[in-house]
């Protein structure tokens, strides 16, 4: 039995509890300081978590963030990173406080950032915090792949890739919470992996945008049935540029053909955020308008990625090597009407 803390009590966060729970494991469920209405809520309503309309384990334990800093002191073997891109920052803040080399860290968080005017993973931009305050590398694992929350909530059988540098230990996280509805492969391409789970969320929109690229002078009925046709063609080219992608930024070209690439992108062309502001794209809606009108206090991955690096990856990255990323980083860093050269 290992003891493990989880910083981020959303949906996905809170999901990661079930398989660990179910391997007899302590949990300590912690929500950010956004959070806690919602822990109130949990505890309340019998751990009944809104977001995934299911209970949590009743073995776990929920608390708000002023609760952190104790359970952090006491130890747990793995601490589970399950909050957003924009938020690693104030994470690190507060792990710092309380630092111990004996950590080992779980990534959950998928995204991309820039920093010192460079692409980075999330795991290097811990590692880079965390140094700036003379402190050793961090052991950090990444968990990716095709795993939608309330699917693992309710233990629908689904498989990720753990990565880590030290493969021995991507296998030790793996035997501690996988079950056999949640399948755990192992990696020590972090960086592939990290990069192959952010872009396929750029990717997810493109495919999703084949709904209203399939011929602007077909039936509405006729294009909405055989869309499927422009969809795989846009798949195929995105498998080629993500693989193009991850090797740019140092990782293993065969990452993308893996749960973190391929299947991750499968998951979220299927249904989901992405897909959808990409439906609304192909249809010809500018992204601006899109947020005000149809998906306004909706969070899209996909879209605040490439605002977030969109730019850099215009200006130094090559159009030829990335044409359909690049229709799509334009439509949405400059508000223009999606068009893509293929």
């Amino acid at each position: 039995m290992k003891k493990i803390l989880v910083l981020g009590a959303g949906a996905m966060g809170s999901a990661f509890t079930v398989p660990c729970a179910e391997n007899r494991n302590e949990i300590s469920l912690i929500g950010t300081h956004l959070e806690d209405e919602l822990v109130d809520n949990l505890n309340k309503n019998n751990f009944l978590h809104p977001a995934l309309n299911t209970h949590l384990p009743k073995k776990i334990k929920i608390s708000k963030f002023e609760k952190f800093d104790e359970e952090l002191k006491s130890n747990p073997d793995i601490v589970v990173l399950a909050i957003s891109s924009k938020g690693i920052d104030w994470a690190c803040e507060q792990l710092i406080k309380n630092y111990s080399k004996d950590h080992r860290f779980v990534l959950l968080t998928k995204g991309l950032t820039l920093m010192d005017n460079k692409i980075s993973t999330i795991s290097s931009k811990i590692n880079s915090i965390f140094k700036k305050k003379d402190l050793s590398e961090q052991n950090l694992s990444s968990v990716k792949g095709p795993c939608l929350a309330t699917g693992l909530a309710n233990k629908i059988r689904t498989s990720t890739v753990i990565a880590n540098k030290n493969i021995s230990i991507a296998k030790e996280i793996s035997e501690i919470v996988s079950t056999d509805y949640y399948r755990t492969e192992i990696s020590e391409d972090i960086i592939g992996v990290e990069i192959a789970g952010a872009i396929k969320n750029i990717y997810s929109m493109l495919i999703g945008a084949s709904i209203g690229l399939s011929g602007e002078k077909i039936k509405k009925d006729i294009q909405e049935k055989y869309y499927h046709n422009t969809a795989s063609t846009l798949f195929k080219n995105a498998l080629a540029e993500m693989k193009k992608f991850i090797k740019l930024m140092g990782g293993k070209e065969d990452t993308a053909y893996g749960l973190a690439g391929l299947g991750d992108l499968y998951v979220s062309v299927a249904g989901g955020r992405n897909s959808m502001m990409g439906k609304y794209l192909g249809k010809g809606h500018l992204y601006l308008d899109i947020k005000e009108k149809f998906m306004k206090n909706v969070t899209v991955e996909g879209a605040d990625l490439a605002l977030e690096i969109g730019p850099k990856i215009l200006k130094d990255f090559n159009n030829n090597d990335f044409p359909i990323m690049f229709s799509l980083v334009k439509s949405i860093c400059e508000n223009k009407k999606l068009e893509i050269n293929w």
